[in-house]
């Protein structure tokens, strides 16, 4: 079993920024592609970011590209999602996960192992 512990989230002003990390324990943190997804209140949890096992591929939602920064540190474990120039309509639960595969990938249901999730909140 992978553990996946996501942290940073917070409230902050439109404009803002906010930098997420998720921390990864139990398996051999490499051999996974990564990705965020986020579930705003009432709709359905859509995909973020991703990143292959080695962080050399990296694919974006349109609704993110040019404002969140997706990364990760093999040597640490963790995962981290810079977000920039913050909208309400970012507003939602983020969560981060993990694929049992090399390959990364926009759909929710190709990942095997996520976490608990951690509320960002932007006010206008």
């Amino acid at each position: 079993q992978l553990q996946l512990v996501e942290s940073g989230g917070e409230l902050v002003q439109a404009g803002g920024s906010v930098r997420l990390s998720c921390a990864a324990s139990g398996r051999t943190f490499s051999s996974y592609a990564m990705g965020w997804f986020r579930q705003a209140p009432g709709k359905e949890r859509e995909f973020v970011a991703a990143i292959s096992w080695g962080g050399g591929r990296l694919s974006y939602a349109d609704s993110v590209k040019g404002r969140f920064t997706i990364s990760r540190d093999n040597a640490k474990s963790a995962m981290y999602l810079q977000m920039n120039s913050l909208k309400p309509e970012d507003t939602a639960v983020y969560y981060c996960a993990a694929r049992v595969s090399p390959l990364l990938s926009a759909a929710s249901g190709d990942y095997n192992y996520w976490g608990q999730g951690t509320q960002v909140t932007v006010s206008s």
